[in-house]
């Protein structure tokens, strides 16, 4: 009882000393509000128009009736995607490229952040500046393509993620984070007879799961959505990754893919089939954002404060 009456003391002081916002910050903060709600907005809407047509009827979207709404509501496109080979043959070397590739990224990413995280390492501000100016200059798209070819790797899986296997500004993410760590826990490591290595995984890595989580959200969109490489190097439909095949699905536009199939026709539409191709596509990396969301800022700022 004296206890809950302490608390309330203290509740009341509290509420009594509080600073009560100005004027102006009531403003700036309704017009934040106002912004991130129109941003939101803004960003859900496509999303929706987009969901509207894939479940609308053939009539509806031909005559321009869709808004936010579906109108004549049917599930054929979403079962005629669901069905297509080629969207689930691209969709496995998706969800392949983006574990795999994710997954190497990240382990290489980190063992070459890690050394260059140490003062101690020789030749570490050479190095530095070596990974600096590959961000700013480049070999061009031919010479790389070249260099694809001779290493025979053109037209297969491993060409898709081994060229962006280490990302710099990721690197100096994690590096910095590192850096970031107190030097005692390195030399209490060594103090137990642990070597480098493991140094690294039981004691450094446990405790950058935040700037890691990020970095694997960065790598895995990156992944996901990336069809500039596959357009480059891939030429074999089974190697193709979904963002290539909505790619070619929507410059196809003049649904050349159902004039094999007339009774689908009649109930869909190009941009249908369009629409619910995109919304599959989307909604696998949109699982992923929910389950590193709460890492998300904290590594990207902590991992950015000495830049």
């Amino acid at each position: 009882m004296r206890q809950d009456l302490d608390l309330k003391t203290i509740s009341a002081s509290a509420g009594v000393n509080a600073i009560k916002p100005s004027t102006g910050e009531k403003v700036f903060t309704v017009f934040n509000y106002f912004v991130f709600i129109l941003i939101g907005i803004t960003t859900l809407v496509p999303f929706i128009n987009l969901l509207a047509k894939s479940l609308s009827s053939e009539d509806a979207v031909v005559s321009g009736r869709v808004g936010l709404f579906p109108v004549g509501i049917q599930f054929e496109t979403y079962k005629y995607v669901l069905q297509d080979s080629l969207f689930l043959t691209s969709l496995k070397t998706s969800v392949l490229l983006t574990v795999i590739g994710t997954g190497l990224s990240l382990i290489m990413t980190t063992i070459t952040a890690y050394p260059l995280s140490k003062i101690r390492l020789r030749g570490r501000k050479w190095l530095l500046l070596m990974f600096v100016f590959t961000m700013l200059f480049s070999g061009g798209l031919i010479p790389t393509y070249l260099l694809m070819h001779n290493l025979n790797l053109v037209n297969t899986f491993a060409v898709l993620f081994l060229p962006a296997m280490v990302n710099v500004f990721n690197m100096l993410i994690i590096k910095n984070y590192f850096e970031g760590l107190p030097d005692s826990l390195e030399e209490s490591g060594k103090l137990d007879g642990a070597g480098n290595i493991r140094i690294l995984i039981h004691i450094m890595l446990p405790l950058s799961l935040p700037v890691l989580a990020t970095i694997a959200l960065f790598f895995a969109v990156a992944f996901w959505n990336d069809y500039f490489t596959s357009m480059i190097y891939i030429t074999d439909p089974d190697l193709k990754p979904l963002q290539l095949y909505l790619k070619e699905l929507i410059v196809s536009s003049s649904g050349d893919f159902l004039k094999n199939n007339v009774d689908l026709a009649i109930n869909m539409t190009p941009q249908s089939i369009q629409a619910s191709s995109i919304l599959l596509a989307t909604i696998p990396i949109l699982l992923v954002y929910p389950f590193l969301q709460k890492y998300f800022v904290k590594g990207v700022l902590v991992g950015s404060v000495k830049g």
